[in-house]
């Protein structure tokens, strides 16, 4: 075991996986986060999974397994608990000679093989695997275990045939099963990083589906007739009104899984079939706030580091829901977080928590929505504010007189581009020579998902992708395939891309003088803005992401 305990820098320095530069630069990260230095090279895209696990099996001659590929059995594997098998990011897979074989991600993990020791009384056998293809696996013989278990625990109780009252329904759904089956879906969800739970009754089935890298698709099926016992749970645990099934409600739950902390926002939609219930899951855990996670070109880093210089006027980040623009403004919010500065946030939700910074959260229901809460924020002696979104003509109104009177105001919007978020504003009811004096950058933003490093095809490209991609030679592309460690997706995570539009003179008076979005969208080409489509076009010939994703997220102006 003594060659086990080498560093894992060590190793990949020694291997020529890394530069030296890369691991003091994960070594600053690590020291201000709760994750393992080797999830943090890959977060920053310094080596792919398949070069981490290649250079370990090899350095520390430990065996490869692919999961995908061998019979795991489920007493094995579910000889720990799925607590600790989760904590440490692996799974037994069989027992030889008395020793317990355990697929791991981090082989170097000494603490994790001597808790399984314990835990188990047997000698550990490290081999190595993916990370994905670990969570899988425990998804698969511990979440369906739990799911299907108390799917057929609530069916014996409702056997009996009784139709029962709300407030039965609200007494029996606190019973064991009911509260597994939720909490499986849930955890189901976490496991597999999903952003949000769709929940959908239909006329024969309820169907769960998660969407997971920005995608949709089915995890499982409920019996339409237990339904009443999910979503009654679900709608207790967020406070909502389990009597009331004609109207669309609202409602949020924090709880902690696997010693981290989340906040699910819950909204249920009334349907022919029963009431869909759709939960976004946002971890509030430690995470990874830097400028290069945004993959900004050397352009954009330099267009948004003289709008962050700016002491006072609206930034504003805009895109559709899920386009990352809170990640992005918490990322800009970390920069300026100073000791002599005073932030405040007003937010809904409030996704990341952050030291140093006033958050407030919305609360209507007594009140306290974004324009009250930025009129109160105002006589707190502010710096910096962060208005979670400008929804309304007064919030638009009190944030963007807050910049004339000398404070930076952070905020997001819901339009198409950069030059949209000009016209969003005076369409609010803005003067135009408001919006003019205080916007100083607008960033707009959308996700596209990465190609898997470990699996993705180099292909020629032919005569009408090149003309999608405006070139007019032969050109090399890569298009996704599908592997086990990308759950054969053909991505794995998903790239940031931008536009950054920095106001100057000539933008201020093409404002004053009613210019539209067109002409705004021009002069700031001109001034050198690189739009959405060719922000995406570098990562399609850099072999980041593919034609097909490209073209389902941004497209070619005329």
């Amino acid at each position: 075991m003594a060659e086990i305990k080498k560093r894992l820098g060590d190793i990949l320095l020694e291997a020529n996986k890394i530069t030296t530069e890369q691991l003091e630069s994960a070594l600053k990260i690590q020291n201000t986060s709760t994750k393992r230095l080797g999830e943090i090279f890959l977060d920053l895209g310094f080596l792919t999974e398949y070069e981490m696990i290649d250079t370990l099996s090899k350095q520390l001659s430990i065996a490869k397994v692919d999961l995908e590929k061998i019979y795991i059995d489920p007493e094995v594997a579910r000889c720990i608990p799925k607590n600790a098998a989760q904590k440490h990011v692996l799974i037994p897979i069989y027992i030889r000679e008395n020793a317990l074989v355990v697929a791991m991600t981090d082989p170097l993990n000494v603490n994790a093989i001597d808790d399984i020791m314990f835990l188990t009384k047997k000698k550990i056998v490290p081999v190595i695997t993916s990370k994905r293809s670990i969570e899988k696996a425990i998804e698969l013989y511990f979440n369906r275990q739990v799911t299907d278990r108390a799917i057929e625990d609530l069916k014996r109780e409702y056997d009996d045939g009784d139709e029962k009252t709300s407030t039965e329904l609200a007494e029996d759904v606190q019973n064991a099963p009911a509260v597994r089956l939720t909490n499986s879906i849930i955890n189901n969800a976490i496991a597999v990083k999903a952003s949000d739970i769709h929940i959908e009754p239909f006329e024969h089935h309820v169907s769960v589906r998660y969407r997971t890298d920005g995608v949709l698709g089915e995890n499982t099926r409920i019996p339409l007739y237990l339904y009443t016992s999910v979503s009654t749970r679900i709608k207790i645990m967020a406070g909502m009104n389990i009597a009331e099934k004609r109207l669309p409600q609202d409602g949020r739950v924090e709880m902690t899984v696997d010693n981290k902390n989340y906040d699910f926002r819950v909204s249920s939609l009334p349907t022919i079939h029963g009431e869909k219930i759709v939960i976004r899951i946002l971890d509030k855990s430690d995470a990874i706030l830097r400028r290069e996670m945004l993959a900004l070109t050397k352009q954009e880093n330099a267009l948004v580091d003289k709008i962050l210089s700016r002491p006072h006027g609206v930034i504003l980040l805009t895109g559709p829901t899920g386009s990352g623009k809170t990640t992005t403004l918490y990322t800009m919010l970390s920069e300026v977080n100073k000791p002599d500065k005073n932030i405040v946030t007003i937010e809904d939700p409030v996704e990341y928590h952050m030291e140093g910074i006033n958050q407030v959260l919305v609360n209507a229901k007594s009140g306290l929505t974004f324009a009250a809460g930025l009129r109160s924020i105002l006589r707190q002696d502010p710096d910096i504010i962060m208005v979670g979104e400008i929804r309304d003509n007064e919030t638009a109104q009190i944030a963007i007189r807050a910049a004339i009177t000398g404070h930076l105001v952070f905020s997001t919007l819901h339009t198409n581009d950069a030059p949209g978020a000009v016209v969003r504003l005076v369409d609010m009811g803005v003067q135009p020579y408001l919006v003019a004096d205080a916007v100083i950058g607008i960033i707009a933003q959308r996700l596209v998902r990465r190609l898997c490093l470990d699996c993705k095809e180099p292909y020629e490209a032919d005569e009408v992708e090149q003309e999608i991609i405006q070139m007019d030679q032969p050109i090399q592309l890569y298009r996704a395939t599908g592997c086990p460690i990308c759950n054969n997706s053909g991505y794995r995570g998903r790239i940031p891309i931008h536009e950054v539009m920095l106001l100057d003179k000539a933008h201020r008076q093409l404002i004053e003088d009613g210019g539209n979005a067109e002409e705004l969208r021009n002069l700031a080409v001109e001034k050198g803005m690189m739009n959405l489509y060719e922000s995406c076009k570098i990562l399609v010939i850099e072999g980041k992401t593919s034609l097909a994703e490209m073209v389902k997220v941004v497209y070619a102006r005329d």
